[in-house]
């Protein structure tokens, strides 16, 4: 590849660290966010369930901007805005007006960085030519795990809330401002199809193996919600493990990830999506039990790391059962299946701050239930291949797909 496309790929897997640092710095002090503006359990989850809503709003509004600017510009302002949201959120004192105003600026921010990253990533995978994204969304989980390692030891040292967020707030505004100018122009992004071509090929995209592998996929982000914003708290809390060790179960589940991610497109290849998915449900239900029944702190930590385990492989797989399933060739049942990313979000949100008041175990009770579901609908993961030709490929127009994926 010619040195402009390393140097795009080179910044775009900066962009992804710097949004892995930033969110796990932020929910991993989820309890001492709670502590210092002294929110019930209920309010909690008001706060929490924000964010995926307004990060939505974020997401279409900047897909607006991309149209005109680029993605490049959009997110060269949007990821220094979530490190100084973040830093704000440490700011705001007591303030619960200055809270939600810095959470709905985080919201906002982070919704237009998960659009703006993952178009730059997709126009870098088309000018390789090879599958990237995986490796770029393992870079995410590799910087989620130091802030989550820095949060502990930000935590022992008993920092108070600014200072513990203006570290990888700092760290992220230099990194993204000097990674920002090797993202790709306008000018520079593959060209996507057009108006018209997607709303011819949307009528011939089946609805029922999206439908399938969206369900499965939506029950892992649900639960991937409940993790990343009450593991630190269960551990705090309810298992009595300590500042310390609250950050640790998220950092658990990222390690596993990480591993499993490494390994799964071998799975895939020597066994099919069918048991892998089935295998990773198996294992993700196993350590969701574990994470309910756990009597200590590090038993808990152990079950999250087993739940990352079989639950990252839900994801990838899903998007490529997509993607064979769509006729078309332009992404459409991608960008459908997508949308149960931010479903699972929500309601995994929704459904925690519900259970609350009942404790920190029942909160994980009921998504350790649902797991189940991705088990019995694994065999959605080989879908009839699609053979038609997309509308408009004489055209040479390019192909490709974004996705949001964790």
């Amino acid at each position: 590849m010619i040195a402009r496309d390393r140097r795009a790929r080179l910044s775009v897997n900066a962009v992804f660290a710097v949004q892995g640092l930033c969110f796990a710095s932020l929910v991993t002090r989820v309890p001492q966010v709670q502590d210092a503006h002294r929110l019930g359990d209920g309010a909690l989850a008001l706060v929490l369930l924000a964010v995926p809503l307004i990060a939505g709003v974020g997401s279409v509004l900047s897909g607006a901007l991309f149209a005109r600017f680029g993605s490049g510009p959009v997110l060269r302002v949007a990821q220094p805005g979530v490190c100084v949201a973040v830093t704000l959120i440490g700011l705001t004192g007591g303030g619960l007006v200055a809270l939600y105003a810095a959470v709905a600026l985080f919201g906002l921010f982070v919704g237009a960085v998960d659009a703006g990253m993952n178009a730059q990533a997709v126009a870098v995978e088309r000018r390789y030519g090879v599958s990237l994204l995986t490796g770029f969304y393992a870079v995410w989980s590799v910087a989620g795990i130091l802030g989550g390692l820095w949060v502990a030891l930000a935590n022992r040292l008993d920092l108070a809330l600014a200072p513990g967020f203006l570290a990888p707030a700092v760290l992220g505004v230099t990194v993204s401002l000097v990674a920002g100018r090797g993202l790709y122009r306008k000018d520079e992004e593959a060209a996507g199809p057009s108006a018209e071509e997607l709303r011819a090929a949307a009528r011939r995209v089946p609805w029922r193996p999206v439908l399938v592998v969206g369900t499965a996929m939506g029950v892992f982000y649900l639960a991937d919600a409940v993790i990343s914003n009450y593991s630190a708290k269960y551990l705090q809390d309810t298992l009595d493990g300590g500042d310390f060790a609250a950050p640790l179960g998220y950092v658990a589940y990222q390690v596993a990830m990480v591993a499993a991610r490494a390994a799964a497109d071998l799975g895939v290849r020597r066994w099919g999506g069918v048991r892998v998915v089935r295998l990773g449900g198996i294992l993700g239900l196993a350590g969701m039990a574990g994470v309910v029944a756990a009597p200590s702190a590090a038993t808990a930590i152990a079950a999250f790391a087993v739940a990352g385990l079989g639950l990252s492989v839900v994801a990838p797989v899903a998007f490529s059962a997509a993607g064979r399933a769509d006729p078309t060739g332009l992404g459409i049942a991608v960008a459908r299946l997508n949308v149960f990313n931010y479903v699972g979000f929500v309601l995994g949100a929704a459904i925690a701050g519900a259970l609350a008041p009942a404790g920190m175990r029942a909160v994980f009770a009921l998504p350790a239930a649902l797991v189940v579901l991705i088990i019995v609908l694994a065999g959605g993961f080989a879908p009839r291949p699609a053979t038609a030709a997309r509308p408009g490929a004489a055209t040479g127009r390019p192909s490709g797909t974004g996705a949001t994926a964790r």
